[in-house]
């Protein structure tokens, strides 16, 4: 027989008090995962934005807007011509026997060039000689004679004084004749021996030695040019024609000779001549300028480029040929204010001399402008200054051109970096 007392209300309620414990414990770990992640994603705080930082100055370099003596200096391109070219030839007939000189040879006038066979002047010397003193001979003889018969008087006839007379004026007349002679073959002879008829500078050898020569042909032994002193021609709008020929009526106008890319300076010189007359096909006037050329910088033939200076302004306003630029409302500069701040300010330019500008208008002394580096510029931007170093600025200040290429160069490569 199946007895049922074990079985009761407490004990059938056992499995579904385990199950809800189960779900609640699944729950309180579902919560606990929650709770965990949503700990780990909660949103955070939004960090700080840095501060913009402020705008770098631009690099450029400063100089100031000066005022001063400032000279009047008009540039043109010239030529250089030499003082004196000779074209040497014999001018006698013969063999060359001795060249007395190299090419490209410094010559003094009078030094032997070359000597041409002198025998046959020689022997035409040493006759007209002979020939003068047999003619006073018979001349001293005559004049006796004539002597004896005006001593005679009435003893010697009329016509035979006169003849005798005749004669000694005929005898007279051929030692005159014969003197000539001598003088002319004197010179035959001495232009047997070549020399060099100034000062100059020996160009190729064109006649060798051995070679037969005449006073007739065309070809000549040598050219020599002379280089001291030394010309340069050059021209000047017919404009400055009236402010050239001022300064020179005022007194010397000194004129430097310069290489055409403007680097080097060649010499000093003064200008000697203002050409008569202007060139109506191109509306200038040639001047030609002396240069003492001691050093042989300046060369037959060589281009160079001029700078005459006809005056000088007292109190002139100028800023670096650089500062100037070029718009497309015309020149302007820019100005460095207090905050270091660039500002465009137009301008009216004047002359340019010597790597700096005559200012007419827009700028006064003492105001910072911006030299170079103007391209990365703005209106109102910030900028600083890059000043060069060292050995960088003497040689700025000893050759400005020269300088401002060798900045202009390096700006261009640091904006390409």
């Amino acid at each position: 027989m199946r007895s049922d007392q074990g079985v009761g209300p407490e004990n059938s309620a056992g499995p579904k008090t385990r199950r809800r414990g189960g779900w609640l414990l699944a729950l309180v770990v579902l919560a606990g995962a929650g709770g965990a992640y949503a700990w780990q994603h909660r949103p955070h705080a939004e960090a700080p934005k840095p501060a913009a930082r402020a705008p770098a100055p631009v690099p450029v370099t400063f100089a100031q807007v000066e005022q001063g003596p400032f000279g009047v200096v008009l540039g043109s391109l010239g030529t250089v011509q030499a003082y004196n070219t000779v074209q040497v030839r014999s001018r006698v007939d013969g063999e060359i026997l001795k060249i007395g000189f190299r090419e490209g040879q410094v010559v003094k006038k009078g030094d032997l060039l070359a000597q041409v066979d002198p025998r046959q002047y020689q022997a035409a010397l040493d006759q007209a000689r002979a020939k003068k003193t047999q003619d006073e001979a018979n001349l001293k003889n005559a004049k006796a004679d004539l002597e004896r018969y005006t001593k005679l008087g009435d003893y010697a006839s009329r016509q035979q004084t006169e003849t005798q007379g005749a004669q000694v004026s005929q005898l007279t007349a051929q030692v005159a004749s014969d003197q000539a002679a001598i003088d002319n073959a004197t010179a035959q002879l001495s232009y047997a021996t070549i020399q060099a008829p100034i000062d100059g500078v020996t160009g190729f050898r064109q006649i060798d030695v051995g070679n037969i020569v005449n006073a007739a042909q065309q070809t000549a032994i040598v050219t020599i040019t002379q280089v001291e002193p030394i010309f340069v021609v050059y021209t000047a709008p017919e404009e400055q024609l009236r402010e050239v020929t001022k300064a020179l009526a005022a007194g010397p106008v000194p004129v430097e000779a310069w290489s055409t890319d403007g680097l080097t300076k060649l010499s000093d010189g003064r200008l000697d001549l203002v050409n008569n007359q202007v060139d109506t096909a191109t509306g200038t006037v040639r001047l030609k300028a002396s240069f003492a050329n001691k050093d042989h910088a300046l060369w037959p033939g060589l281009s160079v480029s001029t700078r005459m200076r006809t005056g000088t302004i007292p109190d002139a306003v100028t800023v670096p040929d650089d500062a100037v630029q070029h718009g497309p409302k015309g020149l302007y500069a820019f100005v460095v204010d207090d905050q270091k701040r660039a500002r465009m300010q137009a301008v009216m330019v004047g002359r340019s001399t010597d790597g700096r500008t005559q200012v007419l208008k827009g700028l006064t002394p003492g105001q910072t402008v911006i030299w170079r580096g103007q391209s990365r510029v703005q209106e109102g931007a910030l900028v600083g200054e890059s000043k060069p170093a060292g050995q960088e600025a003497r040689q700025q200040e000893a050759h400005p051109q020269e300088a401002r290429q060798a900045g202009n160069a390096a700006l261009a490569q640091s904006e390409a970096r």
